[in-house]
């Protein structure tokens, strides 16, 4: 006897601000976010019938989507030229801009896993569990990975030089 399939998107309002958020971490605020949210959404209910409980939560499963949505919309995506910051602009709006470019330049100097982690725990705020569900990952190596890619995310915004993470493969001799 087959298991009657539940419907991934019967809480869709609450589901589609936490897609748009991860679409606007990995791509900006703004028309690509809400294109890459609005294809999402449609390959959703396209594909809803091939929803399969068993193979996690209806948030990972929508993520998942975003993430071949998003990828199409970066591989379409010419080359934009930034616009200048219109006359008038206050100091803090500046100082915001900065702060804003200078991370998203630090994130973008990052590995693609790594902005992948973070853009899943940051964008879409998915646990470490739910990022091993979309990732194929167990939780503890997730959190891992994740702390890892923070420290190296706070090396590039101090201008430290990139750090390494890996174990020691030397061994202290005791005498």
């Amino acid at each position: 006897m087959q298991m009657p399939r539940r419907d991934p998107l019967a809480h869709a309002e609450k589901l589609i601000p936490l897609v748009y958020a991860y679409a606007a971490y990995r791509l900006g605020d703004g028309p690509d976010a809400d294109d890459a949210t609005g294809d999402t959404i449609e390959r959703a209910v396209r594909y809803r019938k091939k929803y399969d409980p068993s193979k996690g939560e209806p948030l990972a499963w929508l993520i998942g989507i975003a993430r071949n949505c998003i990828a199409d919309l970066v591989a379409a995506r010419e080359d934009v030229v930034d616009e200048p910051l219109p006359e008038g602009a206050t100091d803090d709006l500046e100082e915001g801009t900065t702060r804003r470019l200078t991370l998203r330049l630090a994130v973008a100097r990052l590995d693609e896993r790594e902005r992948e982690l973070i853009a899943l725990r940051y964008g879409a705020d998915l646990t470490a569990r739910q990022i091993g569900v979309v990732l194929g990952m167990r939780k503890n190596a997730v959190e891992v990975a994740l702390h890892r890619a923070l420290a190296r995310l706070r090396a590039e915004l101090d201008g430290e030089p990139s750090i390494e993470l890996r174990p020691s493969t030397s061994r202290a001799v005791s005498s």
